[in-house]
């Protein structure tokens, strides 16, 4: 396990037994990343910021029911994912304008600049035509860099399936910004595996 899987064990062991500052330091060491995923699945940044608080209103309530079966991250992750699905629904699926420039600030944890970088609003308009659960999946595992079995723990189906959804993500979004022809016939997982 992880130095930050340690620790983040620790925490919720002791935010378990009754201390609440653990619980903070849970938030403050995880709240960047659930935000990011939170934008780049609802598209609004005031949606994302209540998704996000949401998120961590629930974790709070339930962390008693984390079995410690995978990473906190991979279950805290699932929450904000399940909460961005829920948000979606009672939205209408309404589309949301696309963020102004600026407004998706990078995420420091990135190993790569490239990680950090701020999608093209083009790019942004097309992940946000694509179906929830592709998008979902194309966010956890490319926008947010996580592997196919942590994506598969979080969105709570088969590795497959992730591998399934990300490829038919990546075809959507290639054809929705006119590149297809230079999409390769079979994408490589192998970064994320």
């Amino acid at each position: 396990m992880s130095s930050r899987g340690d620790a983040d064990t620790v925490l919720i062991e002791r935010y378990l037994r009754g201390d609440v500052d653990a619980f903070s330091e849970l938030m403050r060491a995880h709240e960047d990343r659930v935000f990011a995923i939170c934008l780049r699945m609802l598209r609004d940044r005031e949606a994302a910021l209540d998704a996000t608080q949401e998120t961590f209103i629930t974790v709070f309530r339930k962390a008693d029911r984390f079995a410690g079966h995978s990473a906190f991250s991979t279950w805290l992750y699932r929450v904000a994912v399940n909460t961005c699905y829920d948000q979606a629904r009672r939205r209408g699926r309404q589309a949301a304008d696309p963020l102004p420039e600026g407004m998706d600030r990078a995420d420091d944890h990135a190993r790569e600049a490239f990680e950090a970088a701020e999608l093209r609003p083009d790019l942004e308009a097309a992940l946000a035509r694509l179906p929830a659960e592709f998008r979902a999946a194309v966010v956890i595992c490319d926008a947010q860099g996580l592997p196919l079995q942590t994506a598969a723990d979080i969105l709570g189906v088969p590795i497959g399936t992730v591998k399934s959804r990300v490829f038919r993500g990546r075809r959507l979004l290639a054809e929705a910004l006119g590149n297809l022809r230079t999409l390769p016939e079979h994408l490589s997982d192998e970064h994320h595996g």
